[in-house]
Order: structure tokens, then C-alpha cells, then sequence
């Protein structure tokens, strides 16, 4: 078989699968493991999909800059964003992320509600900052323009003093096995320490997110209260993210 013909049949099987294991492929085509690892290599470098131990898992289509990330999914995210706003309850504290998904829970926060905001992301805070019963405390840091987001050490000391409701978390990557990802180190790492600084978690997943890995884990799918998807999302989506220990709340 032809290298392009194997890559294509690897695409296929991590589109049908969601997985690919590098030793049960080389079997099946009578080739090598290190042949398939390659073929894994060049298409991970390719953006196409996740390399992992073993084999290899779809790559998200999430990973791009904030503009990108904007032209996707974009009616899954403003009505993941309603329902996130609606979470949001009088009184209460809430860390609320960067992202395009974050950016559509400010836009439709109820009118009038009264409640303290916290984000690292300007963007998000201007979009909030149109509720005037809302209080805004941005954390600040080093910017991270790739995704609009403050991130290092002075961020992390702000945030240690949080005692927050509710973190709407936002994730690049969500997968029964590989749990929640992230493209950034660093964005990795601060989505972790906020969510040991709330009380409930949640994430608002859109369908790029759903079955894919990026590079750097946040945390195990169990370890957050629950993961929103959008109302077309498959019943074997559904599925595989519960077997891996999400509750998953599907929108209407």
C-alpha cells in the first residue's frame, strides 16, 4: 500500500473509530510499526490529527487563533452560550474563560442580573462590561495573543485567592480517553488552577471539540460536573464521553 493511501485509510479510521492503535493497523496492513508511527508523525505535523502512546487520536479543529476559532461552529456556540449564561445565577461568583464560546455567554447574559465575573480574557470582559449590574474583576497577566487570555505567575497568584460558584471552562479538545485538552501549555495549566478555585464546573463543548485531543491536558472528563453539547450530537458521542466518566448534558 501506498503512503498516501495508508494516511488516507488512517484518517478514515480515526474518523469511523476515533482512535487508531499503531500496532493493530501495521498487523492488519502487513507492514511495520515503524512505518505507521511515520505515517502518524507526518500527518500529526500536518495538523491532522493527535499522536499519543500507542497511536493516535483526532486532532481538534480548535486550535487556531482566536479570529479562526470564530468561524467555527458558530450557531453551536451561541446557543452554548445561552444555555451558560443562563447558569449564571443572582449573587453568585463566576470564573468565566476565554474563548469564542466564553464571548457568546457574556453576550447573552440575562439583563439585569447582579453577579461578579471574574476572566483573564479582555475580550470577554468588554463584552460583559455591557451589563452595568455585573462586577468585573480580570485577572491579569502576561497576554497570550493566540487565544486573548493573561496567563503566567502574576495571573496564578490573583487566582489563588478566588472562591468562586461556577467556572464555565472552555477546551479545545474533549475525548473519552485523553479527557479534557488544551493547545497551550500554559492555558492548560491556568484552566486547572480555576478549576480548583470553583465549586462546579462545566464545560461548553462544541462539536469540533467532541471526540478530538489536543496537546496539553487540563483534567479528567469525571472530574468536571458535567460537559454541554450541542443538540446534534450523536447518540455514540454521547456515549463514548459518558463511558469515559463525563456527565453529559445535551442542549434541546
Amino acid at each position: 500500500m501506498l503512503t498516501t493511501q495508508r494516511k488516507k485509510l488512517i484518517l478514515e479510521r480515526l474518523a469511523r473509530d476515533g482512535q487508531v492503535v499503531a500496532k493493530a493497523l501495521a498487523a492488519e496492513l502487513g507492514t511495520s510499526e515503524d512505518t505507521i508511527r511515520r505515517d502518524l508523525r507526518e500527518l500529526a505535523q500536518a495538523g491532522q490529527l493527535q499522536r499519543v502512546h500507542g497511536g493516535a487520536l483526532p486532532a481538534s479543529a480548535a486550535v487556531g487563533d482566536l479570529r479562526v476559532r470564530e468561524s467555527l461552529s458558530t450557531d453551536d456556540k451561541v446557543a452554548l452560550g445561552r444555555h451558560g449564561a443562563g447558569l449564571i445565577l443572582p449573587g453568585q461568583c463566576v470564573i468565566l474563560d476565554g474563548g469564542t464560546t466564553a464571548l457568546q455567554v457574556a453576550r447573552h447574559l440575562p439583563p439585569g442580573l447582579r453577579a461578579t465575573l471574574v476572566t483573564h480574557s479582555p475580550t470577554v470582559a468588554v463584552a460583559a462590561a455591557a451589563h452595568p449590574g455585573v462586577e468585573i474583576l480580570m485577572l491579569g497577566g502576561r497576554l497570550f495573543r493566540h487565544s486573548m487570555v493573561a496567563v503566567g505567575a502574576m495571573l496564578a497568584d490573583a487566582a489563588s485567592k478566588i472562591r468562586a460558584d461556577l467556572y464555565l471552562m472552555g477546551v479545545t479538545g474533549v475525548h473519552p480517553d485523553a479527557g479534557l485538552s488544551t493547545g497551550d501549555a500554559e492555558e492548560a495549566a491556568v484552566k486547572r488552577l480555576l478549576h480548583g478555585r470553583a465549586a462546579e464546573t462545566v464545560v461548553l463543548a462544541s462539536r469540533e471539540k467532541l471526540m478530538a485531543a489536543s496537546p496539553y491536558v487540563v483534567t479528567g472528563l469525571a472530574e468536571v460536573s458535567r460537559v454541554v453539547v450541542p443538540a446534534a450530537t450523536p447518540d455514540r458521542t454521547l456515549q463514548a464521553l459518558r463511558d469515559g466518566g463525563a456527565t453529559v448534558e445535551r442542549l434541546d
